[in-house]
């Protein structure tokens, strides 16, 4: 386990995993504990004018208008936190909670927020600790931040609220911090607005499906090209030199891939020697490059605006190095939700055009020479036919999933806020939407492994072996007579999940993209 250093410019989405799944410890750099006084001395000099500063002095959205004095404003603070978590709904999961809480703290370091520098070690201390606050589904409109989410968190700084203890059970928070040795934090100007006004929770879900799809594309390419042979495709069209003449630089990588697998392959290049010869590929074998490409180049840009986020200081108002406190809009939530609905659409087409695959290496009329399903004795034995059901039934849902959020808005706090990005909601079903296609490739990972070793008497490529070895080994059966499916299904699934078999084929193929 490494310690995960907080400055003043930001973090990158690897350090963002380490700490949402890895537990990597955290730890403030000596220049964003410097940063952090320097704007805390402004807010101070600030709140000790008479004239208000919003967030520093007065209240918040719509109640902005009341200038507060000096002996309610700690009240003001605790009240903006308590009031906020007014979340709803299932536990939202540890790695999104520990990543809202990681990405708060380094915009809190950026010293751009006026929060104490107390404050902020205290919200590293609660993730070293390994306390979790309980944060909701439901509550954030992705503007203004995600603002439940964050203000359950920041309950738990107070030490009011419940949230879950570094061995999986939930107490009230104040006596997790009491254990842990943490003493609760009492708000002051600004900072409860600076704990809460942010995207960190839509940022770090962003960051996470971009880790998981970059993984799950290289799979994909994978279970294509066992498809392609599976079926006796033709591998020409995955030339090299097909694709630099439309060069996108997703669809090369996957074409890349998809070659390295069938290196050595015995069963491509024989659509031309049946008795009804094909010309050419269906679009859900040939245009696979296409396909998983363009779904590479939009993770791609996912990453080049997470990137600029992790980047950012997202709070309003800011503290500017000239000593300036300015309201903005940077809590709008707009840049991250659409690239969420971007890969959620991406997404739906990968697991539909996997789809398409499956079906068809389970249709005798267009499987070139498989049995009915795959099925060991087609009409006393069903085979994978209701696998495939299962993979529609995903597909599906991928599809109601890819219908994006940040086309919508609510408007909210008596129409001051009256345009919100939905970035959260579009981050909630881009989790799910990532959990389905992983299940979509499972299901082609199995049906592809059985159709090749139907083909008695040909030789799949050694990447091809190496995959249908190793998924064996895990669990995944193969060809036979009927039997209990979903054991093997969730064998499939796991082997997808954890990345086994990428890692099965990559010691022939070399690395993949």
């Amino acid at each position: 386990m490494h310690t995960v250093v907080v400055g003043t410019s930001g973090t990158t989405p690897e350090d963002v995993i380490a700490v949402a799944r890895h537990n990597a410890k955290v730890e403030l750099s000596p220049a964003a504990l410097a940063a952090l006084a320097r704007a805390r001395e402004i807010v101070d000099a600030l709140a000790a004018k008479p004239e208000p500063v919003y967030g520093v002095s007065t209240g918040f959205g719509a109640l902005a208008s009341r200038h507060i004095s000096p002996d309610l404003r700690a009240q003001l603070q605790r009240n903006i936190v308590r009031s906020h978590a007014a979340g709803m709904g299932p536990r939202v999961e540890r790695e999104v909670v520990r990543a809202l809480m990681f990405l708060r703290l380094k915009t809190v370091a950026s010293g751009h927020t006026g929060v104490r520098p107390s404050v902020a070690q205290t919200m590293a201390d609660v993730l070293n600790a390994g306390i979790t606050p309980v944060v909701h589904e439901y509550g954030s409109l992705g503007c203004s931040g995600d603002l439940a989410p964050l203000s359950h968190c920041a309950l738990t700084l107070m030490g009011e609220g419940d949230a879950e203890g570094p061995d999986g059970v939930v107490k009230p928070a104040g006596d997790l911090l009491a254990a842990a040795g943490i003493e609760p934090v009492e708000l002051r100007e600004k900072e409860g607005l600076a704990l809460l006004n942010g995207t960190d929770g839509m940022l770090g879900m962003l960051c996470m499906a971009i880790a998981d799809l970059k993984k799950l594309y290289t799979s994909a390419d994978i279970t294509a090209a066992l498809t392609l042979e599976a079926l006796l495709g033709t591998e020409k069209v995955l030339a090299p030199e097909l694709h630099a003449i439309r060069p996108h630089p997703g669809q090369g990588a996957s074409a890349a891939n998809m070659l390295a697998v069938l290196e050595g392959s015995g069963l491509t290049g024989h659509f031309q020697e049946e008795e009804a010869p094909r010309v050419q590929d269906a679009y859900s074998v040939r245009c696979a490059p296409q396909v998983n490409g363009a779904g590479r180049d939009t993770i791609a840009y996912a990453l080049t605006v997470a990137e600029r986020e992790l980047a950012a200081a997202v709070d309003n108002p800011v503290v500017l190095p000239d000593g300036r406190v300015e309201s903005n809009g940077n809590f709008h939530g707009a840049p991250v939700a659409y690239v969420l609905d971007f890969l959620a659409i991406a997404a739906a087409d990968l697991g539909s055009i996997t789809e398409r695959r499956t079906d068809r290496l389970l249709d005798k009329n267009r499987s070139h020479g498989l049995p009915p399903f795959l099925a060991d004795d087609a009409g006393v034995d069903s085979g994978l036919m209701i696998a495939q059901y299962t993979q529609a039934a995903l597909v599906s849902e991928m599809k109601r999933l890819a219908v994006p959020a940040s086309a919508d808005s609510i408007p909210s706090s008596a129409m001051q806020e009256d345009h919100v990005s939905m970035g959260w909601s579009a981050a909630r079903k881009l989790r799910t939407a990532v959990d389905n296609l992983t299940r979509i490739i499972a299901v082609e990972l199995y049906a592809a492994t059985r159709g090749i070793e139907l083909r008695k008497g040909l030789t799949p490529a050694p990447a091809s072996q190496a995959a249908i070895a190793a998924v064996r080994a895990a669990g995944v059966q193969g060809p036979g007579p009927d039997r209990f499916l979903a054991p093997d299904l969730a064998a499939a699934d796991a082997f997808v999940r954890e990345g086994k078999l990428v890692a099965a084929v990559e010691p022939v193929t070399g690395r993949l993209a």
